[in-house]
């Protein structure tokens, strides 16, 4: 499953650079799929809709730092647990229960992001 930023976050930016995809953004900013990926063209995400890989899509939270789950892979790939939550200081970054994916599915989509053309 992905990692969900819960409305406990301080804003602190700690997780931000440590996500290998940048899946993770500043509250109210926009975000891109082919930001920290490999993404190029149209992207299916998760919900069936296809967005442009260099279209800026609307923030998912306004007030705290957010994770798109369309590109988190829990660091599956990169690293042995999510970054995110290693070093965030008040543990805000957690399993997001409406992302539900396996091990096998969150590779699958590490792969993707990542693939060289």
């Amino acid at each position: 499953m992905a990692i969900i930023i819960t409305d406990e976050c301080i804003n602190c930016g700690a997780c931000e650079p440590e996500c290998p995809n940048n899946a993770i953004y500043e509250g109210a900013m926009g975000w891109k799929m082919s930001e920290g990926t490999k993404v190029k063209g149209m992207f299916d995400l998760m919900n069936g809709s296809k967005v442009q890989a260099d279209q800026e899509q609307e923030p998912i939270s306004d007030d705290v730092y957010f994770i798109v789950p369309d590109k988190c892979t829990e660091c599956k790939g990169f690293h042995e647990e999510p970054q995110c939550a290693a070093v965030c200081p008040v543990d805000c970054c957690v399993p997001d229960d409406d992302h539900v994916e396996s091990e096998e599915e969150l590779l699958e989509k590490q792969a993707k992001l990542h693939k060289e053309d």
